[in-house]
């Protein structure tokens, strides 16, 4: 915590979602960003955003590796709302030299290439879309996974020097459903087919029965708290 957070926490106290977003676009004028990855979360941001005319840049990061339905959401969003999404694709010449050293599936072979593939297709063009900016709105849900239940709504981004800011993290999945069903958010079919959580298209599959929030992803992986480093704490 610091003093900046501090304040942030103060400001939001009480507030619900529109108001809170309304403040923080007033505090951080022309410098608060939201990424989306057009997950249901994201959507039901987006649609808070975009629906209440909010001055909040929304960017996507184009990995070029998405699933065709994550495409389809993303033309519907722009489709319905009428509204700018900016996207960060990777630097050509790095996945070049990635590719053409290690192939196009290098990821599977080792964490350490996995964590490669993801700092070039998405660490990267992050960087690059939060520059100048001091506060980032996410759709990070605290029971998404034990690795988000340990953050807090407000945070500090030592790494990209802002505050980080998650309106929805005590929604539960539940909750978020009903909010975009009511408002009728367009959603990514692959939620249907047992995808609750959808990155890459190589890197998620389905979730099985009893299996965790984000166990559809590097599903190869032995590790715990698997993250690409997009929220690390």
């Amino acid at each position: 915590m610091n003093v900046l957070t501090d304040e942030i926490n103060a400001l939001v106290h009480g507030k619900n979602t529109v108001e809170v977003l309304t403040a923080l676009a007033d505090r951080f004028p022309g410098k608060i960003v939201f990424s989306t990855s057009f997950g249901i979360e994201d959507q039901v941001i987006t649609h808070i955003i975009f629906s209440n005319d909010l001055p909040i840049k929304v960017f996507t990061l184009e990995t070029g590796r998405l699933f065709p339905e994550t495409y389809y959401v993303w033309n519907r969003t722009l489709e319905i709302y009428k509204k700018d999404i900016e996207a960060y694709f990777p630097d050509t010449h790095a996945v070049q030299q990635l590719i053409s050293q290690k192939g196009p599936s290098s990821f599977y072979e080792s964490v350490e290439n996995r964590k490669e593939c993801c700092r070039i297709r998405k660490i990267e063009p992050l960087q690059r879309a939060l520059a100048g900016a001091e506060c980032w709105i996410t759709g990070i849900r605290a029971e998404q996974s034990d690795n988000r239940q340990g953050m807090a709504q407000v945070e500090w981004d030592q790494g990209n020097q802002l505050i980080k800011f998650h309106p929805i993290y005590d929604w539960s999945l539940e909750e978020v459903w009903d909010y975009a069903k009511a408002h009728h958010v367009p959603y990514n079919p692959l939620h249907d087919k047992g995808f609750p959580s959808i990155g890459c298209a190589p890197c998620t599959r389905a979730v099985r029965e009893g299996e965790d929030f984000r166990a559809g992803r590097w599903w190869w992986e032995d590790t715990s708290k698997k993250e690409c480093g997009l929220h690390a704490t």
